[in-house]
């Protein structure tokens, strides 16, 4: 009798979020399941803003073990980390988490003498992808380390900053609150101009004499950008808000440089609808975003908020944007006005351009316990887990063929839901549920569909029925998508239908169909 040779048998496709089969306790006392090194570091790292508190571990507690996994295995392996660190600053789009990776990482390996693997040059470069990260990344190496700054770290420093140093990048992040001005920075790390960048040798030489002479500082003749601004700054106060009024006010000021952060300043003055108006054509898409409310309360035209709209609701601006959906949720629900309602719901679908569309039926699970509520996702957000977790979720269920859409906690209930409806009208129809009861959410729910996805932070509470993902036959495959990067995972993962995603945007959710095509899925940088 063949006992593996038959017609139903299929391949069972490996993903790299992998649990090593000990067994551990999660926060709830949980049966929980303890992943490798590399996967406690990636669903980490792609839930991890730095420094900030989650319901089960303090802010120092989780970035002490972020640290302590990239020391590891910067040493261990190298090349892996290295790639981690450079994609989570890129695709990942996590800013603190990598620069503060990298810090870990060099030294980490200068403290083993360690010369294989990436050079700590490059990865210093990798993570560094805007201005103001060079004095990011010195600012947390000297408050560690102190103020000796090795080679490496400098020379990766000073890649960046030929990279990213020009007249409007030293007029927006070159200001007075920083600790480490552009001056300062060049000092220490000592760039020489890009060849291909003539300009830039001005460019550093003003940077340093404005730092260290700022009442005779005379930016370069060559520059126009700076030499607009200086301009505009000479004019008497009084005079300055006839420029904004005036028949080419916005394209003076976009000449010049000019941020709508720096514009109340120079004004001295409210930022009223004039000075809005004439600052949005140079104001970036997330920059919208986030003053849709300071528009409305200026009274900005009709005509403009149409333009404002189009804007942030364009897919190429979105896509450029590289912002987390959470992100218009937070302004639909700060926005007083209705105006901006289907341009944000355009933007967030946009921005949830990843999640397939599935076939047959699916069981969305979203976890909606106290534990997803209680932190912030940063200290720049009012939005939590549960809120990402529930746009998450509706946007699977919208997508898929059929689905049945559940939130779960102590209890859980089905959420009714029509095919094209509004993602921000569906998330109003969740709830806080409490505590965190996965297993009887999916014994209760589960009738038969073709697969499962759980989107949570994995903490559930003991259950005599055992974990979540053993309710589920075998053969139907479970996907977890873990919001918060706790140690333990509510199940195994890595093989046999059972698979761990993590992150706050949607490009987990490639792996899925990947997978049902039986096709092994590997880390998204080698991908």
């Amino acid at each position: 009798m063949s006992r593996f040779n038959k017609r139903a048998a299929r391949a069972q496709p490996t993903s790299r979020v992998t649990s090593t089969g000990r067994v551990l306790r999660t926060y709830e006392g949980g049966r929980g399941h303890e992943r490798d090194a590399r996967s406690e570091l990636f669903l980490l790292s792609v839930a991890n803003f730095v420094s900030q508190h989650t319901f089960y571990e303090t802010g120092t507690d989780r970035d002490t073990r972020f640290a302590r996994l990239v020391r590891d295995l910067a040493v261990t392996d190298p090349a892996w980390t290295a790639g981690l660190l450079g994609w989570l600053r890129g695709e990942g789009n996590l800013r603190t988490a990598s620069v503060v990776g990298a810090a870990e990482y060099v030294h980490a390996r200068l403290e083993a003498g360690a010369t294989d693997g990436p050079s700590n040059r490059q990865v210093i470069a990798s993570v560094l992808r805007r201005p103001d990260e060079p004095g990011e990344l010195l600012a947390y190496w000297t408050a560690t380390y102190g103020r000796n700054v090795p080679k490496p770290v400098k020379r990766g420093v000073a890649d960046a900053v030929r990279r990213l140093y020009s007249g409007k990048s030293l007029l927006k992040y070159d200001t007075a609150s920083k600790g480490y001005r552009f001056g300062d920075i060049l000092n220490l790390v000592h760039a020489a101009p890009d060849p291909d960048k003539p300009w830039q040798g001005e460019l550093f030489r003003y940077a340093l004499d404005r730092r260290h002479n700022p009442d005779t500082a005379l930016p370069p003749a060559s520059n126009r950008t700076l030499v607009a601004h200086r301009e505009l700054m000479a004019l008497p106060v009084d005079q300055r808000r006839a420029v904004v009024t005036s028949e080419g006010g916005a394209e003076r000021l976009a000449a010049a440089g000019m941020t709508w952060e720096a514009l109340a300043g120079w004004l001295q003055g409210p930022m009223d609808k004039e000075a809005w108006e004439a600052v949005i054509p140079s104001m970036g898409a997330m920059a919208l975003v986030r003053n849709l409310r300071n528009f409305d309360q200026a009274g900005v035209s009709d005509e403009v908020a149409a333009q404002v709209a189009a804007r942030i609701s364009d897919p190429a601006e979105v896509a450029r944007s590289r912002q987390f959906p959470f992100r218009y949720l937070a302004a639909y629900q700060h926005a007083p006005s209705l105006r901006w309602a289907y341009p944000l719901e355009q933007a967030l679908g946009h921005s949830l351009a990843n999640v397939p569309a599935l076939p047959g039926r699916t069981l969305v699970l979203v976890d909606r316990s106290g534990s997803m509520f209680w932190s912030q996702l940063s200290d720049r957000s009012e939005l939590n887990r549960a809120d990402a977790a529930a746009i998450f979720g509706t946007a699977l269920a919208l997508r898929a063929k059929d689905a049945d859409l559940v939130e779960f906690g102590t209890t859980s209930r089905r959420l009714t839901f029509g095919k094209g409806e509004s993602v921000l009208k569906i998330l109003g129809r969740f709830g806080d549920l409490g505590g965190t009861d996965t297993t009887s959410a999916v014994r209760a729910h589960y009738r038969g569909q073709d697969r499962v996805l759980i989107v949570t932070d994995e903490q559930y509470a003991h259950n005599r029925h055992g974990d979540p993902t053993r309710q589920v036959p075998a053969d139907v495959p479970v996907y977890t998508w873990n919001l918060a990067g706790y140690r333990a995972g509510h199940g195994p993962s890595g093989k046999a239908n059972r698979h761990t995603f993590g992150g706050l945007s949607d490009a987990a959710f490639r792996m899925v169909p990947l997978l049902e095509s039986a096709r092994d899925a590997d880390w998204p940088w080698a991908a």
